[in-house]
């Protein structure tokens, strides 16, 4: 009797369970509980098999890796936060800031130093142009739109120095590991990033809404939570986020000197390791081992960066508190990571790989990357996370994938794109509620004043992957 359809019993459970529940960590908890007691049906067995799942994943260097480098990250921007970087580069720009063109041109530019995490993004950009509102002439709706279409759109396709490469390539080792596919899983996140059509094409709709199209009067649409008052509290946008609160100072090199440092640090050290492998300039980026480049980057930046605050005279229990506040704000993650890795090893074990292979072989080529894409999509919309979506994902369109004989990169690119169709359209999703709020902005009208376009754009995406396939 084949038992492999066992294996999808518990993505039968995650997927409705964080779509009613609006919450990815404990449907996928309640997925690998499933799952193992699917594979040790007993009382104690099945908690003892789904410690275990959890240890395993958490001792694998790869994922340890992994695990503090999102610490780390997160504490540095802690940080930077703390000793007023933030602030102090938000307050420099806003002094030079005096035109709509301007203003647009620094959103654009300022991704360069920015393109961290989304919630960087809009902590350093949307105070900017809320205080600028009325030099700017747009609806504050379209402010953010645009302002969101340079965060996580652009943060899932740069390789390097974000909070999002590392899990992105997490995913794609446990999934292409479970499959038995010999590749390596950054060089795969690279080949995949030309194919994360949503994203490409919701930074074009950005650059147009940006300087190719003009609202001709301020919208009535009640997007804004009160219109007079946001604008009249324009001077007050200090109060809009804590990264720029008055009660911080103005050190603007707080901020630039770690991005530069890391990102430099980074590129660097890639750079090195693989010349040190005899590979050429360009073959050494693909060939290195990125993950430790980037995590030992990190490091030596924090604790320059620490030495450099010092030196400004912070002290240095603040420095370590401001460190450990950032570092603990993705604590969920990286609980949500080792559930994730738990959860597809136990899948893998009870088969998974045998039964897609088994029952996926009616679907028709070209429609593999489009449907993985819209189903993808589906599922982020209504649980609001990226990551969420695809650590759910990843397994089953790499599966498809090989089954169907479809690339590789082009099915990664579909399950990335879906993830950020929900980081950028759902009212759950956190870019949505965190710059909601810095604009003043009813979340759920701004998320139906975003619905329209997303929606265009994703269509659009669907079209490519179908056309992609065609010609692949």
């Amino acid at each position: 009797m084949d038992t492999s359809w066992f294996s999808i019993i518990p993505f039968l459970v995650v997927i409705p369970v964080a779509i009613y529940t609006k919450q990815v960590l404990p449907a996928l908890f309640l997925g690998l509980l499933v799952g193992s007691y699917l594979m040790e049906p007993t009382i104690i067995g099945g908690i003892q098999t789904l410690f275990v799942y959890v240890v395993q994943a958490l001792i694998d260097p790869n994922n340890i890796k992994i695990i503090v480098f999102l610490y780390a990250f997160s504490g540095l921007v802690g940080m930077i936060k703390m000793t007023g970087g933030i602030r102090g580069f938000v307050e420099k720009a806003a002094e030079r800031i005096q035109t709509r063109k301007q203003a647009l041109l620094l959103t654009y530019v300022s991704t360069i130093g920015t393109f961290a995490a989304p919630t960087f993004r809009f902590v350093t950009i949307a105070p900017i142009m809320r205080a600028l509102l009325k030099k700017i002439k747009m609806t504050t709706a379209e402010l953010g739109f645009v302002i969101e279409t340079t965060a996580t759109p652009v943060i899932v396709l740069i390789p390097v120095a974000t909070a999002f490469v590392g899990y992105m390539v997490s995913i794609i080792q446990i999934a292409t590991e479970n499959q038995g596919v010999n590749v390596d899983p950054y060089s795969l996140f690279i080949q995949s990033i030309p194919f994360n059509f949503f994203s490409i094409v919701t930074i074009l709709l950005g650059i147009y809404l940006s300087f190719f199209h003009h609202s001709k009067k301020k919208s009535d649409a009640p997007t804004q939570i009160d219109e007079k008052t946001a604008d009249d509290n324009n001077d007050d946008w200090h109060d809009c986020h804590p990264a720029v609160a008055n009660e911080l100072p103005i050190k603007p090199m707080n901020l630039l000197l770690p991005l530069v440092l890391v990102i430099s640090l980074t590129l660097f050290l890639t750079w090195w390791d693989g010349s040190q492998k005899g590979y050429d300039f360009f073959e050494a980026f693909i060939k290195a081992e990125v993950l430790d480049a980037m995590v030992i980057a990190l490091l030596i930046t924090v604790l320059v960066s620490m030495a450099f605050y010092l030196l400004q005279r912070f002290k240095l229990d603040r420095l370590i508190a401001g460190f450990m506040e950032g570092g603990n704000e993705l604590m969920s993650v990286i609980l949500l990571l080792s559930v994730v890795w738990g959860l597809s090893s136990i899948t893998d074990d009870l088969g998974f790989s045998a039964f897609v292979t088994a029952h996926s072989g009616w679907i028709p080529q070209m429609f593999i990357a489009p449907l993985i894409f819209i189903f993808g999509a589906a599922v982020s919309y209504f649980i609001g996370s990226a990551w969420g979506t695809w650590g759910i994902l990843m397994p089953l369109g790499i599966s498809l994938a090989i089954v169907g004989d479809v690339s590789l990169p082009l099915v990664v690119g579909a399950v990335f794109a879906s993830g950020a169709f929900g980081a950028f359209a759902s009212p759950l999703s956190d870019d949505t509620n965190t710059i909601a709020k810095i604009l003043n902005l009813s979340v759920i009208e701004y998320a139906k004043y975003k619905l329209k376009p997303a929606l265009i754009a994703a269509a659009i995406t669907v079209v490519l992957y179908s056309v992609v396939t065609f010609l692949y």
